[in-house]
């Protein structure tokens, strides 16, 4: 479980990796920070398209990244966006945070307002596909 301390940080840094995103279409822009198993940190950003399918969200490059550099199990998630409420992931980025993360994989999810919503994977994602 991260600390207040801990999650303030990581929202920090989710905050500026958000300032990467590449959202000309939508505008919505997000940024995430994965912490693994062994405590290392990796970031992403949302990348837009304009064949919009083939967007990538922000924690699904924060999950490439650390996947990228070795890690294969996540503890945790950080999103930042500025919307109220901050939304939790989408459908797509909670199947692969199952795929790297178990039930109790903690979700933070907050926007640039300071509003913070805290969840477990597992209350999000309660029958992840799995082989």
């Amino acid at each position: 479980m991260l600390t207040r301390a801990e999650e303030n940080a990581l929202i920090l840094l989710a905050a500026r990796a958000r300032s990467n995103a590449y959202a000309p279409y939508s505008g919505f822009a997000v940024g995430a920070v994965v912490v693994a198993e062994d405590e290392r940190t990796f970031f992403g950003c949302n990348v837009e398209n304009a064949s919009l399918g083939l967007t990538l969200c922000a924690e699904r490059a924060a999950l490439t990244s650390a996947v990228a550099s070795g890690a294969r199990k996540i503890r945790a998630l950080v999103v930042v966006t500025d919307t109220v409420p901050p939304p939790m992931p989408c459908g797509a980025c909670l199947q692969w945070l199952a795929e790297f993360g178990g039930q109790d994989l903690q979700v933070v999810s907050a926007n640039l307002s300071g509003n913070v919503r805290r969840t477990a994977l597992g209350a999000l994602l309660r029958e992840p596909f799995r082989r």
